[in-house]
């Protein structure tokens, strides 16, 4: 029977960047394939600190297209070539975004693998934030890049609570324990933390249905 080659263990590099809190993370093997997630502001530095450590980067994953998230895509994708992998929903915002003929804007699948190097990230649609969310999801690390959807100790605002809650319970929760989780913000007490700690202490795991959902966010439930 064949085995599945062995995948490179990534490096995950999380950089705060712009006056919002934002955070774009750096995805890195040993051979220096890399990726950047969410370049949001201060595209320079980010090409910087790639270059600086001899990464070079294939491949832009968006979790979402909010300005803040993507306000640097185009240039990064000018200067770097780099496929830009998102969500079909934000294909044509991230073209728009980008212009034509800089990179290739290409839509991911729920649960495809994104190859960087030797290794894989693998899109997860975690819808509720916005429709068009995904989290990005490093076996090998393990390590989860959560965008707007998750923050150290809270979440993003809500477009859809019913989705969110399902993102929360049945895409995010099911993944390893000892996941490091990665937000698209610094808006907790640390910039990272681990999905064990999440699923004890932040307010949003704890909401398992819609209703305790929107009484933790202060919504009106659907139909109410």
């Amino acid at each position: 029977m064949c085995s599945s080659p062995r995948q490179a263990v990534l490096e995950v590099l999380q950089v705060e960047v712009g006056l919002l809190d934002n955070f774009s993370t750096l995805l890195a093997v040993p051979s220096g394939a890399a990726a950047i997630v969410d370049p949001g502001f201060e595209a320079d530095r980010l090409l910087r600190i790639a270059a600086e450590r001899g990464w070079r980067i294939e491949a832009i994953l968006v979790t979402h297209s909010h300005d803040d998230h993507v306000a640097a895509i185009d240039e990064v994708a000018a200067a770097t070539g780099a496929v830009i992998r998102c969500h079909p929903l934000e294909v044509a915002r991230v073209r728009a975004r980008v212009g034509v003929g800089v990179s290739e804007v290409r839509a991911v699948a729920d649960g495809e693998a994104v190859t960087i190097g030797d290794a894989r990230v693998e899109a997860i649609y975690t819808p509720g934030h916005a429709p068009g969310c995904v989290c990005w999801f490093a076996p090998t690390v393990p390590a989860v890049i959560t965008g707007d959807v998750l923050y150290v100790g809270s979440c993003g605002s809500v477009s859809d609570p019913a989705a969110f809650v399902d993102t929360l319970q049945r895409r995010l929760a099911t993944l390893p324990e000892m996941t490091r989780v990665f937000p698209g913000h610094n808006y907790g007490k640390t910039p990272t933390s681990t999905l064990a700690w999440e699923l004890v202490a932040n307010p949003a795991f704890a909401a398992a249905t819609v209703a305790e959902f929107c009484a933790y966010k202060g919504l009106r439930p659907p139909g109410a």
